[in-house]
């Protein structure tokens, strides 16, 4: 992905972020318990967190490894999907072989930062 596109992907997980929260906070208050409205706000703050590191990414690509954050950002956006998009099934469902998928979305976002810390330290030599 080139920083365009990831500063784009970075906005609308932002603008859903924000929108799944208020929904969480307002709509689902009294239709999920406390449980899934715990899981669905840990959703909301990873696919938040994660979509500021994926701004971070875009702005990080004129300095160092373009190539290499291109797959961070394909790699966080991999983990906001698997990780938060599973998160926000399970607690709307009650499925809980949802959360099974979770820990790959995890992974995603372990690839993504591990790509960014690489991409700083080829950047010294």
């Amino acid at each position: 992905m080139n920083e365009r596109t990831i500063i784009i992907v970075a906005a609308i997980n932002m603008f859903i972020a924000v929108g799944a929260g208020a929904f969480g906070a307002h709509g689902l208050k009294q239709v999920l318990s406390a449980e899934m409205l715990a899981i669905w706000q840990t959703a909301v703050s990873y696919q938040a967190m994660h979509a500021l590191g994926l701004f971070a990414v875009a702005l990080l690509m004129p300095r160092l490894n373009p190539a290499l954050l291109g797959w961070a950002g394909i790699a966080m956006l991999a983990g906001i999907i698997l990780f938060s998009g599973s998160l926000y099934a399970l607690a709307l469902s009650g499925v809980r072989v949802l959360g099974a998928i979770t820990p790959l979305g995890g992974l995603g976002f372990l690839a993504a930062w591990a790509m960014v810390a690489w991409a700083a330290y080829q950047s010294a030599r």
